[in-house]
C-alpha cells in the first residue's frame, strides 16, 4: 500500500495544511465529518446531502474522489506545494497535479 502526503503552504497568510494522497479512508469512515473538521464547507454540504439521499452509499465514491478534490481547492485558493512525503509520479496521477521542484 502506497501512503504519500503533501505539504501546502499560502505564504500569503502563512498557513501550512498536510494532505494526504489517494483514496480517503477517513472520508469512507467518517463521511461529511471530514470536510467538516478541514472546514471545506461547500464539500461538506455537498456530502451531507449525497450521504442523506444514498443512506451513505455516496461515502464510497467520495473516498475515492475527496483527497484530490481537497487539494485542488487548496492549490486554486493560492495554496503552493511546499514539500511531500512519497513517490512524486504517484502523488502526480493520484492528485493530478504537476509538483515543481
Amino acid at each position: 500500500m502506497a501512503f504519500a502526503t503533501l505539504t501546502l503552504e499560502d505564504k500569503k497568510n502563512h498557513i501550512i495544511k498536510e494532505a494526504p494522497v489517494g483514496f480517503s479512508w477517513t472520508t469512507l469512515i467518517f463521511g461529511a465529518f471530514v470536510p467538516l473538521f478541514r472546514a471545506d464547507w461547500g464539500w461538506f454540504f455537498i456530502m451531507l446531502v449525497a450521504n442523506v439521499i444514498t443512506w451513505g452509499l455516496a461515502g464510497i465514491l467520495f473516498g475515492f474522489i475527496y483527497n484530490r478534490i481537497y487539494i485542488q481547492n487548496m492549490l486554486k485558493k493560492g495554496f503552493k506545494v511546499k514539500s511531500y512525503v512519497g513517490d512524486k509520479k504517484l502523488i502526480e496521477s493520484k492528485a493530478q497535479i504537476k509538483i515543481r521542484k
